[in-house]
């Protein structure tokens, strides 16, 4: 006969639906039962719950740490937007209109102009740095946002895809081009050490094509990231602006050869769709497998028999140990069953899980379990604050080398237009092959094989000669595929 320690960890594992049955399902399980995101009553606005914030605060503290390590600053842009500053720069405005939301109404009185609620805030700083700006001695400003925007979405998912979404976005203005593409390459590289070193994921860096760039940019540079079933996700992008912005909305200062010049400009961005990402890339069927350095919990104390004596005396010394350590813990102690907690907070993903009885405290030992594996290993107390640390960042690797291999395993090498359709057909994968680097080209790929550019890697690797779909001289090697 079955405990009930094992039918409870059942049922808490079948209310998963599993990722090869139904990927999608899969995915909004989990969002659901690991108390990520509750729903509202406007379509695609959705709350962040204590638990996604806590992984949102550490994404936040990490990158924040970083931007201003290299010399940003914050500050705080409205939310509104006037119409006729949003028409300034006109790629720009076109190409986000079909995703503006607008304000036509003051409480009963209809507004003389329409207001944007921001879906991105390049008009609002390029104004700011139009009254601010006047000599070279101004420059460069690096500013940084911590902000929520919008953008209507038709379709929506939590994290991936929602009207309104948390992130950060970097403006940035500098005395010469060089300078701001050095901005623009230094901070997608912030944005891959982070995703690679601590969120485990490995990213392709390089360079959008034109089509897919950002709106009014010059060139934008991303880091791509393979999902656990194939798909590509954008998880980060720096953006190079030139002049153009600067000149739209009459930037200028004053070199130090006393002549007039035009600014150069910067934006980058990474925001909450990154915990979509780290779901969908370390995730199993039994819940969130979260990287440490973003873990709310990065160890969970369970103690057995809890109410015999010396084990909470032992417990409560050992969570001293790995606070001072710097460890984030928490101890279980409500009267749930062993087994309940054991699944609960493999839900949780919480990395590490600490077991402690009567014969541990004995044995002066404890039973430590790694949420990836499952791998048990029996340390001694003494040894426990200065062997986690250890323990954590051989799980962080070894989910790092999970995903790496997944996406290794997941790319293919393509030559022809026929051979991109054939790997597409059924299953998802990262194509790599060689571009002539025409949009009719690239349009071709999106119509026959239903992928679309990812990235031109700054690791290029030649892989041909000729562009697979038009057979002329290719110009670059580019990665193909479905993306969220």
């Amino acid at each position: 006969m079955r405990s009930v320690n094992a039918m409870t960890e059942e049922r808490l594992v079948q209310e998963i639906t599993p990722m090869h049955v139904d990927f999608a399902r899969w995915y909004t399980d989990i969002v659901k039962k690991a108390e990520l995101i509750g729903y509202t009553s406007v379509r695609g606005c959705c709350i962040l719950r204590p638990y996604a914030c806590a992984i949102w605060e550490n994404i936040q503290r990490i990158l924040d740490t970083e931007f201003k390590r290299l010399g940003h600053e914050n500050v705080v842009m409205p939310m509104l937007i006037p119409e006729s500053l949003m028409q300034k720069e006109k790629d720009h405005v076109d190409g986000f209109a079909p995703e503006v939301a607008w304000v036509t109404m003051g409480g009963s009185e209809e507004l003389t102009e329409r207001l944007c609620i921001r879906p991105t805030s390049e008009t609002l700083f390029c104004e700011h740095f139009a009254s601010i700006i006047q000599s070279y001695r101004d420059l460069p400003k690096l500013y940084n946002q911590w902000c929520s925007v919008v953008r209507w979405e038709k379709t929506t998912r939590p994290f991936l895809r929602t009207l309104e979404f948390h992130w950060q976005e970097g403006h940035t203005m500098h005395a010469t081009s060089d300078e701001a593409m050095e901005e623009t390459r230094r901070m997608l590289n912030v944005y891959a050490d982070f995703a690679e070193g601590d969120l485990a994921i490995p990213v392709l860096r390089g360079q959008k094509t034109e089509k897919e760039k950002f709106a009014g940019g010059v060139a934008t540079f991303t880091i791509e990231a393979m999902m656990h079933d194939g798909k590509a996700l954008q998880a980060g992008t720096s953006h190079f602006f030139g002049d153009g912005f600067a000149k739209a909305f009459d930037i200028t200062f004053t070199d130090k050869d006393n002549i007039v010049k035009t600014p150069f400009q910067t934006s980058w961005g990474m925001s909450t769709r990154i915990i979509g990402g780290i779901i969908m890339t370390h995730g199993d069927d039994s819940g969130l497998v979260l990287p440490p350095a973003i873990a709310p919990i990065q160890v969970v104390i369970v103690p057995i028999a809890a109410h015999k004596g010396g084990v909470m005396e032992r417990v409560d010394a050992l969570v001293e140990e790995l606070k001072q350590a710097g460890i984030r813990v928490k101890v279980d102690t409500t009267d749930a069953s062993p087994g309940w907690k054991f699944a609960e907070y493999e839900m949780k993903g919480v990395p590490l899980r600490i077991e402690i009885g009567p014969r541990d405290v004995e044995q002066c030992s404890c039973v430590v379990v790694s949420r990836d594996n499952r791998e048990k290993v029996c340390i001694a107390l003494s040894d426990v604050a200065a062997q986690i640390p250890d323990l954590l960042e051989a799980f962080r690797q070894r989910l790092y080398n999970k995903a790496l291999d997944n996406r290794e395993g997941k790319t293919r090498t393509a030559h022809s237009m026929k051979e991109m359709v054939s790997f597409s057909a059924d299953e998802n994968f990262f194509i790599r092959s060689m571009w002539c680097g025409k949009r009719s080209c690239e349009d071709a790929v999106k119509e026959q094989a239903g992928l679309t550019s990812r990235v031109i890697p700054f690791d290029q690797q030649q892989v041909g000669d000729t562009c697979p779909v038009c057979g002329e001289p290719a110009q670059h090697m580019i990665i193909w595929g479905r993306a969220y």
